[in-house]
């Protein structure tokens, strides 16, 4: 690690038409496709979803519940009027109104939609809508409540996407304990578990900083003979960079070269973060990284943190710019890992400037709170790295934000 960290620092991402819950899911969190884009305004939304159905002045059903607007009207009146007028409000449709009402965070009146199909639709319901209906119940009503749903399902239909849909309400409500649990009861049901499942548990445990746990997953996941996906890998080389772990992130990336089902876009970074984490073969790279971010599809586009990691092995100031622009510009909440990675990065390229800003925005941002036990782990891999200036200035720039830093790292001579 040192030796790496050393280089680094000389030079320096249902089915069909229905409501596909685990799809979703999957580009939930931290690393998601979400946080690589900006929310459009849901009002824009929408309208483009209302003109979608080439219907804006008609009567049909989907418009009459999209120009509801306010949360306060009724989806379920509008249904019952539907209803009374002798008109058809089929399964399929129901779901799919559902599903763009979600999509444009309109959560009570989708929840309203999903309960209305329950009551006239529950031969016609699949296992997917059981989780949508979790999904929604914890956006509008909290984990508590989504529990509670839950519980009182006929075993028949506590099936995986309701599980993973739980397991994902209490990861994004922070309850590691009940997520842990629910795990442990997913395990002994013998439910056919994916990669989805595993890295609910790795999002939950970054988010609330137990980074150490991500890794015993992952070993988890290769004993039970489960594939990983590109956003596991994703997910455990965050970790690995949360942590200063770069050796682990180079071991990773090996995995990910050893992979079977690896997929071209996996093939392009993982070949990319060879090169680039490696600093003695960083010459000639060009700007071969900034296409392969133009070819990667969205779902698959890889975390902003690694993205951050590699311009930093390239030196490219402007694109870690660039990139952290983005992340301020997303819904998403910025964390102490965000903070820690951008900071790290403008510290190895000699950029204390930038660095003493992002100090600046992370105090008064609204991240959960100012992670000072971070930056001391950060000193420690600097010092621990023999990159002995780069922590002197460090130190210096956090007394100068009323921070005091103490480290109890061996200093590689």
């Amino acid at each position: 690690m040192a030796a790496v960290l050393t280089r680094a620092g000389a030079r320096l991402k249902r089915s069909g038409s229905g409501f596909h819950l685990r799809s979703v899911l999957a580009g939930h969190g931290p690393f998601s496709s979400e946080a690589a884009t900006t929310a459009a305004p849901a009002a824009a939304v929408d309208d483009r979803a209302v003109a979608a159905t080439g219907e804006e002045d008609g009567d049909d059903l989907r418009s009459r519940i999209f120009r509801l607007g306010l949360a306060k009207r009724s989806a379920t009146a509008a249904l019952e009027k539907w209803s009374s007028e002798g008109r058809a409000a089929p399964a399929a449709e129901l779901r799919g109104i559902a599903r763009d009402l979600s999509r444009v965070r309109r959560y009570k009146h989708a929840l309203e939609v999903a309960d209305w199909m329950k009551t006239h639709h529950e031969s016609d319901l699949s296992e997917s809508d059981y989780g949508m209906r979790i999904d929604l119940i914890t956006k509008v009503f909290g984990a508590s409540a989504a529990e509670d749903f839950f519980e009182k399902l006929p075993p028949g239909a506590k099936s995986l996407e309701a599980y993973t849909a739980l397991l994902h309400s209490y990861g994004r409500s922070k309850m590691t304990d009940k997520a842990e649990r629910l795990f442990e009861r997913m395990k002994d049901a013998n439910l056919s578990m994916d990669a989805l499942v595993y890295n609910e548990m790795m999002t939950l445990y970054i988010s609330v900083g137990e980074l150490d746990k991500v890794e015993i997953i992952a070993e988890e996941l290769k004993r039970q003979n489960v594939s990983p996906d590109l956003f596991t890998y994703n997910l455990r080389v965050s970790a690995a960079a949360a942590s200063m772990d770069l050796e682990g992130f180079k071991g990773i990336l090996d995995e990910m070269s050893k992979d079977p089902n690896s997929k071209e876009g996996w093939t392009v970074y993982r070949n990319l973060a060879c090169v680039y984490v490696d600093a003695s073969q960083l010459v000639g790279s060009g700007n071969s990284l900034v296409e392969a971010e133009a070819k990667i599809s969205q779902r698959e586009w890889i975390t902003y943190d690694f993205l951050v990691i590699l311009h930093t092995g390239l030196g490219n100031q402007e694109r870690i710019k660039d990139i952290w622009k983005s992340m301020v510009m997303t819904s998403q909440r910025m964390t102490s890992r965000n903070y820690i990675c951008v900071l790290s990065s403008y510290l190895m390229c000699g950029q204390l400037k930038d660095a003493g800003e992002i100090v600046d925005q992370w105090q008064r941002s609204k991240a959960p709170d100012f992670d000072i036990s971070a930056c001391n782990r950060l000193l420690n891999a600097l010092l621990g790295a023999g990159l002995t200036d780069t922590a002197d200035r460090f130190r210096e720039l956090m007394l100068q934000k009323s921070c005091i830093l103490t480290s109890r790292a061996t200093v590689v001579e």
